[in-house]
């Protein structure tokens, strides 16, 4: 059973910075996709960004030109760069790791990192 863990997540005012990181306890080279998720009061969860396991990466528009998304597999730890920060931002950040399109499929959510925005 592979474990996901978040850290980085805290308190920064407006245009700040913060940088998460997913742990993973064993390989990820298997995933067919990572993600950051992250969940709003009142809001669904939603996608924030994906890197494949090719290396492509997409972003939500909210987001973009703002938040980069990098993984390093030697490590089996997945990061979110979170740049210019806005109150909006505050939310739950989730890391995903699923493999969908190649038995054994599999999807693992780490417990979530809190990630707070003051204007």
């Amino acid at each position: 059973q592979v474990q996901l863990v978040e850290s980085g997540g805290g308190l920064v005012q407006a245009g700040g910075s913060l940088r998460l990181s997913c742990a993973a306890s064993g390989s990820i080279v298997s995933a067919t996709a990572m993600g950051w998720y992250r969940q709003a009061p009142g809001k669904q969860r939603e996608l924030v960004a994906v890197i494949r396991s090719g290396g492509v990466t997409n972003y939500a528009d909210s987001v973009k030109g703002r938040f980069t998304i990098s993984r390093d597999n030697a490590k089996n730890t997945m990061y979110l760069q979170m740049n210019s920060l806005k109150p909006e931002d505050t939310a739950v950040y989730y890391c995903n790791a699923k493999r969908v399109s190649l038995a054994p499929s599999f999807n693992y959510w780490g417990q979530g990192t809190q990630v707070t925005v003051s204007s």
